[in-house]
């Protein structure tokens, strides 16, 4: 119980910081790093499942406030420059996976689902099933996720800022913004119903991503038909950022990176080229479509769903192109992994 308000307070303070110094997504982004810390550090601490699946639900409904219904004029307008993006991330992927395969640094198909740019817990759950190292894979995906947080939350305030612009939209800087209450009661009752409601079924139904997906998109119609104002308040979202982050850098541990250590600066590496290659489609995306730079960069980084959308909403982005961008690459990642897993191991 101590180490977990050790780790609460830390990323607070962590957290406020940030936030003072105009970091997007401050909170999710410390609680990540003070995770990291105290499970290297050898604290047993992990977030339970189903509370994961809560924050997602939560980040889930906060995104569908912000999109109305703009995504769904998105996706009918930008298909053909979206699936491009999409499947050129996702070729980036394979092509990274193929070389750790070829040149012998990783077996099999631990290499292929390792290197996918989709759902961290999703790519580890198939890549059970197939045959691959779980820890490994697991290893890979969660230090993908943890560079693509640190390296976007950077870009985005870098960016910004070279823009003349305040990086998170945020001009009140006082610590009771974080958790002012919005909105009457009776509207945060239905919003935190529906939320539940979405993540039980979602829950039930063993989707991937499915709370943060399921309630985007019902908060998404919902809200556009104008049937339910969608009222949040801001410390709930905080909270969920804190979990998201929690859960990601408590993923590390040292009997992991113990496991991969002679292998650990090849996985920076491929880490690091997956982004490299994705950052290049951004400026390709940008240069030829009226794309500004950092919605084009958040579209297309391989970072998973819901850490993504937590950037792109706490920056000034197009938020409709990269939910849809972002949620049809976990789709398609999904039903192309076993093919694609299956390929790169003929190839070699």
């Amino acid at each position: 119980m101590f180490m977990w308000l050790l780790l609460c307070v830390a990323s607070l303070l962590s957290g406020s910081l940030l936030f003072w110094l105009d970091i997007p997504a401050p909170f999710f982004v410390a609680a990540m790093l003070c995770g990291l810390a105290f499970s290297l550090a050898g604290a047993r601490l992990a977030i339970p499942r189903k509370l994961f699946l809560c924050a997602q639900a939560l980040i889930g409904c906060a995104v569908a406030k912000s999109i109305t219904g703009n995504v769904w004029h998105t996706l009918s307008s930008h298909w053909l420059v979206m699936g491009a993006m999409v499947g050129s991330s996702i070729l980036a992927g394979a092509l990274v996976g193929w070389s750790l395969m070829k040149s012998g640094i990783i077996p099999g198909t631990t290499a292929a689902w390792g290197s996918t740019p989709g759902g961290a817990s999703a790519m580890i759950a198939m890549a059970e099933a197939y045959g691959a190292d779980v820890h490994l894979v697991a290893l890979m995906q969660y230090l993908r996720v943890f560079l693509v947080v640190l390296t976007a939350s950077m870009v985005a305030h870098f960016l910004l800022s070279a823009q003349g612009q305040h990086p998170t939209g945020v001009i009140d800087k006082s610590l009771w913004s974080l958790i002012r209450f919005n909105g009457s009661a009776t509207q945060v009752l239905l919003t935190l119903s529906i939320v539940a409601l979405c993540g039980l079924l979602a829950y039930r139904l063993h989707l991937p991503a499915g709370p943060l997906l399921l309630s985007m998109i019902v908060g998404a119609v919902l809200n556009a038909n104008g049937l339910v104002d969608f009222r949040l308040p801001n410390c709930f979202q905080t909270g969920a950022s804190l979990l998201l982050g929690w859960y990601v850098g408590l993923g590390f541990n040292r009997q992991l990176l113990a496991s991969a250590l002679r292998m650990i600066h090849w996985l920076f590496l491929s880490a690091f080229l997956l982004i490299a290659l994705c950052a290049t489609f951004s400026w390709l995306l940008h240069h030829f479509t009226a794309c500004d730079p950092l919605t084009a960069y958040l579209a297309t980084t391989p970072g998973g769903l819901d850490s993504v959308l937590l950037l792109a909403m706490d920056s000034q982005t197009d938020l409709p192109f990269v939910v849809a961008t972002q949620s049809l690459r976990l789709f398609l990642v999904i039903l192309t992994g076993p093919i694609i897993a299956r390929f790169l191991c003929r190839l070699t």
